[in-house]
């Protein structure tokens, strides 16, 4: 099993990242997906997460409007208008569920995890 983030870099602030996640060694179709972040000292932080389906999603307050959740064969955070402290290192991760309309947001219900991409917003 394997989740491979791309797409980080640095970024002024006000720019815009799409970060990816590419899955194999499972049935992707299977797994509701999500995205965390943890910045320098801080907890891991849920971001924003996709059910089985692609049909629900749902976001952390602190980027509802800015960030974009989607999957294909692959999953994609769009993220817009960032601000320094959108600064972290990002986490794709999957959740088995037999749910297709289900989405999580607690870290503990997600099995597998990538090893993180770097977002850097200069003020």
């Amino acid at each position: 099993v394997q989740l491979v983030e791309s797409g980080g870099g640095l970024v002024q602030a006000g720019g815009s990242l799409k970060l990816s996640c590419a899955a194999s060694g499972f049935i992707f179709n299977e797994y509701a997906i999500a995205w965390f972040r943890q910045a320098p000292g801080k907890e891991r932080e849920f971001v924003a997460a996709i059910s089985v389906s692609g049909g629900i999603t749902y976001y952390a307050d602190s980027v509802k409007g800015r960030f974009t959740i989607s999957r294909d064969g692959t999953l994609y955070l769009q993220m817009n208008s960032l601000k320094p402290e959108d600064t972290a290192v990002y986490y794709c991760a999957a959740a088995f569920s037999s749910l297709r309309g289900s989405v999580y947001y607690t870290a503990s219900r997600y099995s597998y995890w990538g090893q993180g991409t770097q977002v850097t917003v200069a003020s």
